[in-house]
């Protein structure tokens, strides 16, 4: 059974199918994850806007669905998919492009 936050949230990490390049995380409740599953196409809880969101209806960018595995926690999901062009909100492909400096880390 999955686990989902105190907020009913899940993790979803992103995966390109064709490289195994991490694309993006974005969190999930239950109903983006049953319309992912069910339309084949990825959907998020947007924490911001308090609202579903369909990665790609704005920037015709989609996510396609091809495969959703859970880990041994089952409180991480990982969905693996084919990108229709950049996922980042900046243009990049993913987005993780930039390495961790130390000075971002705060103590």
């Amino acid at each position: 059974m999955l686990k989902f936050d105190e907020k009913g949230l899940i993790p979803a990490v992103i995966q390109d199918i064709s490289n195994d390049e991490i694309l993006m995380v974005g969190y999930m409740n239950a109903e983006s994850l049953r319309l992912t599953s069910e339309n084949g196409v990825v959907w998020f809880w947007s924490r911001s806007r308090q609202e579903l969101w369909n990665k790609g209806a704005t920037s015709g960018n989609y996510l396609t669905v091809r495969e959703i595995w859970k880990d041994c926690d089952e409180d991480v999901l990982l969905i693996k998919a084919d990108p229709a062009g950049p996922v980042c909100h900046t243009g990049n492909r993913s987005c993780f492009y930039r390495n961790l400096d130390p000075k971002d880390i705060e103590e």
